[in-house]
């Protein structure tokens, strides 16, 4: 049987989300603790997808529960539901991630909030030669499953130590490398959703592929690891 994602996850996010406190969640557990019980399962055979081309070394499902300590939204529960695929060994880098969410689902992958070291040198490379990222980014796959870089983690001009005029600032000035594709509802819930995630998560490969070499080396080409 094709592990699919079933209408009742999503009914049960808008009932938590018109209901979102501790009380209702205890009284709808059982329920929960269904649909938390199939989305395992998608999440399982979405791994057992990527490890055909890929190596996933972790699955990491996200807590329901929101971490409210410096929030003002003291609301205990997330209304979607998210898992991340983590790629094997150092010579591999880049991630895959998923959010199920009514009126709202997408998937992404990428480079979200690299360590300052990452950072700096995924920008030297950027300042240096931008020729292979932006081919890349123009591929036609590509570009029809995502678009471009997602522009909302960005410094407004130019990072320390880099000019503002400089002919690539539009990709040094990022924060973030990732992109993302939306579904529909019933593209979710569609049997084929999973083949069809998949999919999406295997054209990130060449970007991955690129990105990966560019963090294992250092801007003269020769191997870090």
């Amino acid at each position: 049987m094709i592990p699919t994602i079933s209408k009742t996850a999503f009914d049960f996010l808008l009932q938590l989300k018109k209901n979102n406190n501790r009380e209702w969640m205890q009284e709808h557990k059982k329920e929960y603790m269904a649909n938390e019980k199939a989305l395992k399962e998608f999440y399982a055979a979405v791994e057992r997808g990527l490890n055909t081309t890929d190596e996933i070394a972790k699955t990491k499902i996200f807590r329901i529960n929101r971490d409210i300590r410096f929030s003002n939204d003291k609301t205990p529960y997330n209304v979607h539901r998210s898992v991340s695929f983590s790629r094997a060994g150092a010579q591999r880098r880049g991630g895959y991630y998923l959010r199920l969410e009514p009126g709202n689902s997408f998937m992404a992958g990428g480079f979200f909030d690299p360590n300052p070291a990452d950072l700096l040198r995924i920008r030297k490379e950027f300042e240096m030669d931008s020729t292979e990222i932006r081919k890349v980014l123009a591929t036609k796959d590509f570009k029809n499953a995502f678009g471009d870089f997602n522009q909302e983690y960005a410094v407004k001009t130019a990072p320390k130590g880099f000019d503002k005029d400089d002919k690539n600032i539009d990709l040094i000035r990022l924060k973030s490398f990732f992109v993302t594709h939306s579904f529909s509802d019933e593209e979710v819930f569609a049997a084929d959703f999973k083949d069809n995630l998949i999919n999406h998560y295997q054209l990130l490969r060449p970007f991955f592929n690129y990105m990966s070499d560019v963090l294992t080396t250092d801007l003269n080409g020769e191997s870090l690891l």
